[in-house]
């Protein structure tokens, strides 16, 4: 008999109301260990939402989130960093006055393994070597151009050594060679042993590396299943 893959995160009817607007309706999903989690949709219709409620930027209005077996409905941001998830936005946030190695350093610093600085420095090294931007370490954060801000994103999140990765639309700006060069980042990140969730919009992109993907419409899952289904 073949072992079962453990639930690493497990959302349990989770709607999310802003006032009169229902942007997540009774939301039902479970991510595996080890799998490519792809999240599709219409804009508006409540991925970035459902990201916020996963990773303690909202509670949500009803529903339960379970992260490894232990109840994270009503955490905070930082204290998922420290349980091992980790994210990027889809608008990139970079700390512009700081250096490509500091911002890294900084989620070295705050993440699960909540490291002092010399030791966070070394991560944040071998983490932009590891995304492919390790020639700019010194540069200003803001200086960089769209593609590498999306490979800095990545590697602060990276730099909290996650056990989950959410990455929001990390294709979105990209020019095709770009995308095919993320794609191959993404999929290292995955043969580390990094649960990844992703939204994206570029639909080759998503199906291609996806072992599920999940739609959302309107706040409410339609669809679920394996690319092919």
């Amino acid at each position: 008999m073949s072992a079962v893959t453990p639930v690493i995160l497990n959302i349990e009817n989770v709607s999310m109301r802003f006032g009169g607007l229902l942007a997540l309706n009774n939301v039902n999903l479970s991510v595996k260990q080890g799998e490519i989690y792809g999240i599709i949709g219409p804009n508006g219709a409540g991925k970035t939402t459902l990201f916020n409620v996963i990773n303690g930027v909202y509670p949500p209005s009803e529903g339960r989130i379970q992260f490894r077996g232990e109840d994270v409905t009503s955490l905070q941001p930082f204290d998922m960093s420290k349980r091992g998830l980790a994210r990027t936005y889809q608008v990139v946030r970079p700390l512009t006055e700081l250096t490509v190695r500091e911002n890294v350093t900084v989620g070295a610093c705050f993440g699960r393994e909540n490291l002092p600085l010399e030791k966070a420095e070394k991560v944040a090294d071998e983490i932009l070597d590891f995304v492919g931007i390790s020639q700019r370490h010194d540069m200003l954060a803001g200086k960089l151009n769209i593609a590498q801000k999306k490979r800095l994103e990545m590697a602060r999140a990276l730099a909290a050594r996650p056990i989950l990765i959410l990455l929001d639309e990390v294709l979105a700006g990209l020019n095709p060679q770009e995308v095919t060069d993320m794609l191959g980042v993404v999929r290292k990140i995955r043969e580390q042993g990094v649960t990844i969730i992703m939204i994206e919009h570029i639909m080759h992109a998503v199906m291609n590396l996806s072992d599920r993907v999940f739609v959302l419409d309107y706040g409410a899952q339609i669809a679920e299943g394996t690319p092919q289904e």
